[in-house]
């Protein structure tokens, strides 16, 4: 095992239906350290569909236990991060006849209550984003607008927003909506993101291609496996074990400093994380 600390910034645990504790010992064994965790939306972890703030505070405790058992597995540890997951405007209003309005309203009060548990120190950082599959003008309008509360959100509670979104290697724009909200352009991450990206901080998946162009671009990121923890779904996105795996071959290929700025340098600077110390 390397001897550096190694963090999975994207990793879902589920806690109901999922293998949850066996996934995080899988990722300690191959040598990761610590974990962020992030909520899986209430249709798979409840069954049932979100109508309000009791809702996602269910969704939210149960992600928030799920990392106090992963921290008790790991030689580091691991944080939640909760919000919004943006397929829910989708099913809010082609499913259940919502105004893009409407959806808009609900998604933004669940991100109010995340932030609630960033306020306690019971989670690090939000989530929210855009649909990465195309809607109607008034959808994608709606849906920049909850992603623009949580950026206000970011900025009123000093925390960072993981981003869901289409796939781009330039979100400039989204930065910049960020920014004019308080909120740094480094201090929103966009997950599941290839090796070069123009505004946020990318969170690049663990596969051997994007890695080896984000280290071409000589810019801070974070790695990822966006595990699912679906039973249905084995190993699904990566693996756990993946993201160790991964630094294993960047030391072997001779990326210690790489190594550092994604598991060290990048997340001081984005979560205000100290990963050697943990």
């Amino acid at each position: 095992m390397p001897d550096t600390p190694i963090l999975d910034n994207h990793m879902h645990l589920d806690p109901v239906y999922g293998r949850n504790e066996e996934a995080v010992k899988d990722f300690a064994r191959a040598g990761g350290t610590h974990l962020l965790v992030v909520n899986k939306p209430s249709w798979h972890l409840l069954d049932r569909e979100v109508d309000g703030p009791a809702d996602f505070r269910e969704v939210f405790e149960l992600t928030v236990g799920a990392v106090e058992q992963a921290t008790e597995l790991l030689d580091g540890r691991a944080w939640a991060v909760l919000g919004v997951h943006p397929a829910l405007i989708s099913r809010l209003v082609g499913e259940r006849d919502c105004s893009p309005a409407e959806a808009r309203d609900l998604m933004q009060t669940g991100l109010d209550v995340a932030a609630e548990f960033v306020d306690d120190g019971r989670a690090l950082a939000l989530k929210s984003g855009r649909p990465h599959y195309e809607v109607a003008d008034a959808v994608w309008e709606a849906s920049n607008d909850v992603m623009k509360h949580a950026f206000a959100l970011g900025a009123e509670h000093d925390c960072a927003v993981q981003l869901h979104t289409e796939t781009s290697e330039d979100l400039s724009e989204v930065a910049e909506w960020a920014e004019a909200r308080g909120l740094p352009e480094h201090k929103v991450v966009k997950h599941y993101s290839g090796g070069k990206l123009a505004g946020p901080t990318p969170s690049v998946l663990a596969d051997k291609d994007r890695l080896e162009l984000a280290l071409t671009e000589d810019k801070p990121f974070l790695m990822e496996t966006d595990f699912i923890d679906d039973p249905d779904r084995p190993g699904a996105v990566l693996g756990p074990k993946t993201v160790p795996r991964r630094v294993n071959w960047l030391l072997e290929s001779g990326h210690e400093e790489a190594v550092r700025v994604a598991h060290v340098e990048t997340p001081k600077a984005v979560y205000d994380i100290d990963t050697i110390d943990y």
